[in-house]
Formats: C-alpha cells, structure tokens, sequence
C-alpha cells in the first residue's frame, strides 16, 4: 500500500482534545538503561485507560529531555492512552557517560531496546529526531518491540545544512549564559517564529546554574563531538534497518523543517512502503512545540486508526476498502 500524504492546515484540536490540559506536574520513575546507567522518567497515567491498553513511549530529540513531551503526554493520557517519557543518557536527569566511556549509538538504541522492554504491551513508540532514529535501529535489532512507530520530522537521511544549523546553536555558548534573560533571548533568535517565549520554569528544565553563576544546557557537551558530529556515516546503516521495519510507521514532517525535505521523505517512501505521512506545513524541526495541537490531534487520529485496524484484524473482517485504510503493514 502507498504511503498516504496529507497536508494539515486545521484540524479541530477543542474537540480531539476536549478535557485535556498541559501537564504540570509528571510523576517521576527511575530506570536502568544498558550497563547500569540510570535514566530518569515521568510517566502519564490514562485518565480511563482504554481496553485493550495501548501504551505510548516518548523518546526526545538531541538536546532536549522528556519535558518536550509534557502538554502532549498530558493530552493523550485524558483520552485514555498512558505514557512514558525518559531523558536519554547525558540529557536531563539521567547519568552521563564515564570520562572514559565515549558516547555511541549502540548505547542509545540498547536504552531504547531495554525501556521499550519493561513496557507491556508493546508501546507505541513517539519518537522526535534523534528519538526516532534510534527507535528504527532498535526495532529492526528487535522485531516486535513496538506495536507501532511515529517518526517525528525524522527520515534516515536528512539534510546536512538543516544538521549543521542546529550543531551550530547548540555549541554556540560554550560558556553559557550570564543570566535565564539571556537564554530567552538567544533561543528567541534561534527560532523567530515562535510567538511565545518559554517561562523562567521552563528554561530552569533545559539549563543548570554553575557554580560560576552561569547558566549552561541540561546535556553533556560532549555529546556533540562522540555523538552528533559523525552520524552521517551512518546513515546508510539507518537506512537498510528502515527498511526491514514492518510495524505500521506515521512520519510526520514540519512543513518548514530544514532537516526532513521531500528528498528525504521520498527515500523513506522506498524503504517503508507501508508508512503514513503527515505534513504539518507551519511546523518547523520542533514538531510538537511548533503546532502541539495539531501534532498531537494527528497523533490521536492515528492511534484511533491503529485501534480500529487492529478490532477490523482481530475480528477476521477484510474487506479490501478496511485494508487499503490501514495505516501500517502488519508486524
């Protein structure tokens, strides 16, 4: 079955996400990831959990941390779906690498891989940039280890220039900001489009105070050099393990994305026929915190899809009009 592309410019988010409200306190869980590391988490109880229960697993993007998650977390949880996000190695919350231990892919997926585990039934997997990278390694590592997948403005090639931007903010304070003011303002001229500018409360969950009285970010900066730098050599690697995927995937793009193009999601189109695509065309890179509502409706809409697909399966019905509606290849 094709990829199914589709442009949305409103969606009714009062209705899809009636009697949801921004999470403002996520209970906190701890976990272990690969060689012992530990990975702090919060977690979204469903409100009514839906039967059977489908549950989401957030994974964030480079340099963010599970907070990325929370308004979404927050609305999908009253609509019934539980949830739970985790700061990645070196981000947030959870432990950094020894001095000695370099940071390594492997590593990333391996968490994913061991996270993803402990959930039962197999989650869905959300999974933003670097989240969703490694969610495709990892389930082409273990077949079965979601039930499903949603890419977030991540294909497995991507655009070196959109990569180079982001490398860029991200290393350009090495001695980070005198003040949370600062901060505001340099975040503010890294993304103009945003009509909002994040509270001292949030920017106190992306940065920490030094000693020095220097605001730095919440991530190890060695990531960059062990991590981010070199991973275009690997996208060849990415890319086959896209390939083998055979859960049912939802890529949804920003339409002003400078990492994600039509080149890169028309690759994708080669390699996961039996993908979803949603194009959010006032969304940059930051998805979800460009246009929350309307990402997070398309969310919805899709695990409803899944939900019904999956009664449509169970109840031996295949009428070929249910199948081409299918937003997935069976696993």
């Amino acid at each position: 079955m094709p990829i199914l592309d589709r442009m949305v410019t409103s969606l009714p988010p009062a209705e899809l996400l009636a009697n949801s409200t921004p999470a403002t306190s996520v209970p906190r869980t701890g976990l272990i990831g690969a060689d012992g590391l530990k990975l702090s988490a919060g977690t979204f109880p469903a409100a009514i959990p839906l039967q059977p229960q489908t549950r989401l697993l957030y994974a964030h993007g480079f340099g963010q941390t599970r907070n990325a998650w929370q308004r979404t977390g927050s609305a999908l949880a009253a609509k019934g779906y539980s949830g739970l996000a985790y700061d990645a190695r070196g981000h947030g919350e959870s432990q950094r690498n020894a001095p000695d231990q370099p940071y390594s892919g492997d590593q990333f997926a391996d968490d994913l891989i061991i996270v993803a585990g402990e959930c039962s039934p197999a989650p869905v997997l959300v999974g933003a940039s670097m989240g969703g990278l490694f969610g495709l390694i990892a389930e082409a590592r273990w077949p079965g280890l979601f039930s499903a997948m949603v890419l977030v403005d991540i294909t497995p090639r991507w655009e070196s220039a959109g990569m180079q931007r982001i490398l860029g903010f991200m290393t350009a304070f090495p001695e980070g900001f005198d003040s949370l003011q600062h901060a505001s303002d340099a975040i503010a001229a890294y993304l103009p489009h945003r009509r909002t500018r994040k509270s001292p409360e949030e920017l106190r969950e992306l940065l920490r105070e030094g000693d020095d009285g220097r605001w730095r970010w919440h991530w190890d900066p060695r990531l960059v050099d062990e991590l981010a730098r070199d991973s275009e050599q690997h996208q060849d690697a990415i890319a086959e393990a896209a390939r083998g995927i055979r859960c049912p995937i939802l890529l949804i793009s920003g339409g002003r994305s400078d990492l994600v193009s039509e080149q890169t999601v028309e690759e994708f189109r080669t390699l996961a026929p039996h993908a979803r695509h949603v194009h959010l065309p006032q969304a940059t890179h930051m998805v979800a915190g460009d246009d929350n509502d309307a990402f997070t409706a398309t969310v919805l809409e899709y695990l409803a899809d899944l939900r019904t697909t999956s009664a449509t399966i169970e109840s031996g019905f295949t009428e070929p009009a249910a199948t081409e509606s299918v937003p997935g290849a069976s696993p």
